[in-house]
């Protein structure tokens, strides 16, 4: 844990060239050291939430023209006094100007160190905090709605919700531990029964949400494999809408696995195209591109299994999709070059479940492919109000919850004493807290925060 009592500078804007870089100071002397460099009016003096042009000065030489923006503690991001700088874009006036704030007192800051005061002082909770780095690194819309939703404490307020109402039953079942010998009973039963139905099917949704909100937050990996010749390379290039991929009737031609992000109403959907997978071949190269084919294969979250419609049997592709099954892999079975068979007929004869029929080359069927991988992920759950779990520490925190309420009503149900009733609910608020930051250790604060870009 780094001292909250020394003042942290940082440049908040990404390193290199640009038209604006942003410089920020904060801790109790920000204004101060400001005010030494600063040549315009005096900072102490001004109102908060104000800005001021002015020069930054190097003794008597003019480093930059400024404009500072100035907030004073506690109305600030970090509860601190902070000010930020924003100059011109040149690398050696960030280094310049970083380099004079230092001289007068201020720290490099550590990374995440500013959003970790934030937490420290109360601005944020701990889950509103890391909402935060999921927020600066959301690259679609559905990553960029549920760091908001969680940034501005919704996921946070469920939490609360849960732990205001449990410890309110924790009080009361501890009172009667006071009076054990007495044979009351201050918690009504019925209540806490109903309340741990209400916080597990809460609970329950919250960790299953995990799933897609892991595929919002790190995107979707989705392997395409088939024999030579399938059509794979085709069907990359048709989903990307760009010729990535080579293509041509040699079989073997790709010999290395592709890999190109397509985003499909907000998720990143990452399309591995891999080389194709025959029994038998003498070619060294194609040999080490069919082994990577099958490593992409079984670390896919979704496997694409592309078949061409003119050339595979059924038999054989039934026995694939039962070594999905069997290996538990998350498969969509889609056949290919619809353009040159009988349609009706190719129905009738796969007419197992998770086949689509598509052709690649005419991009037949294309939109209805995407909306498949999409619903095999988002589950219709991506446009729904309420919480999503991005965060595999929330998660985890979460599992442990879940354990403990189904203790709480195990016990209730055998009528286990009122002093083991105490210890689950104790461990369910605890976990609660874990994930808030009401219960934490500075080791695990330092690695949060350790996370974060520097600026942050």
């Amino acid at each position: 844990m780094y001292s909250i009592n020394e003042t942290i500078v940082a440049l908040s804007t990404p390193p290199g060239e640009g038209a604006i870089g942003l410089i920020r100071l904060s801790g109790k002397e920000a204004i101060t050291i400001a005010d030494t460099i600063f040549r315009g009016k005096k900072l102490s003096e001004q109102p908060s939430h104000t800005l001021h042009f002015g020069k930054i000065m190097s003794g008597e030489t003019i480093v930059d023209e400024v404009v500072v923006s100035l907030y004073k503690a506690p109305h600030s991001y970090t509860g601190e006094d902070v000010v930020e700088v924003s100059c011109h874009g040149s690398s050696y006036v960030l280094q310049q100007i970083i380099q004079l704030c230092s001289k007068n007192g201020a720290r490099m800051a550590k990374a995440g160190e500013f959003t970790q005061r934030a937490f420290l002082n109360g601005k944020l909770d701990l889950a509103q905090a890391e909402a935060v780095a999921d927020l600066i690194a959301s690259e679609t819309s559905a990553a960029h709605k549920t760091a908001i939703h969680n940034l501005r404490g919704g996921f946070s307020e469920e939490l609360k919700q849960m732990r205001e109402e449990l410890i309110k039953f924790s009080a009361l079942i501890e009172l009667e531990l006071d009076f054990s010998q007495e044979d009351v009973e201050f918690a009504d039963r019925t209540q806490l029964y109903s309340l741990i139905h209400t916080l597990t099917t809460t609970t329950e949704h919250l960790v299953h949400s995990f799933q897609l909100g892991n595929a919002i937050k790190n995107g979707v990996s989705v392997a395409i494999i088939g024999k030579p010749n399938s059509g794979k390379s085709t069907l990359l290039n048709t989903l990307l809408n760009e010729e990535r991929a080579i293509v041509s009737e040699i079989a073997g031609t790709t010999r290395d696995t592709i890999e190109e992000i397509l985003n499909i109403n907000g998720i990143q959907f990452r399309l591995i195209d891999t080389a194709g997978i025959r029994e038998h071949s003498t070619d060294i190269i194609e040999n080490i591109g069919m082994q990577r084919s099958k490593d992409a294969m079984n670390k896919a979250d979704i496997v694409v299994y592309l078949f061409d419609l003119k050339e595979s049997q059924k038999s054989k592709v039934n026995v694939q999709k039962e070594a999905f099954e069997k290996e538990r892999i998350k498969y969509l079975l889609v056949g290919n070059k619809i353009d040159d068979v009988d349609l009706n007929k190719v129905k009738k004869e796969y007419d197992f479940g998770h086949t689509l029929f598509i052709s690649a080359k005419n991009k037949e069927n294309i939109l209805q492919l995407k909306d498949v991988l999409y619903n095999m992920v988002a589950e219709g759950q991506v446009q729904q109000e309420g919480s999503i779990v991005t965060n595999a520490r929330h998660h985890a925190a979460l599992q442990e919850v879940l354990s403990s309420l189904i203790g709480i009503k195990n016990g209730m149900d055998e009528n286990r004493p009122g002093d083991l009733l105490a210890s689950d609910i104790r461990r369910c608020l605890y976990y609660l807290g874990e994930i808030t930051g009401e219960i934490t250790t500075e080791d695990k604060l330092d690695y949060i925060f350790s996370k974060f870009c520097i600026g942050k």
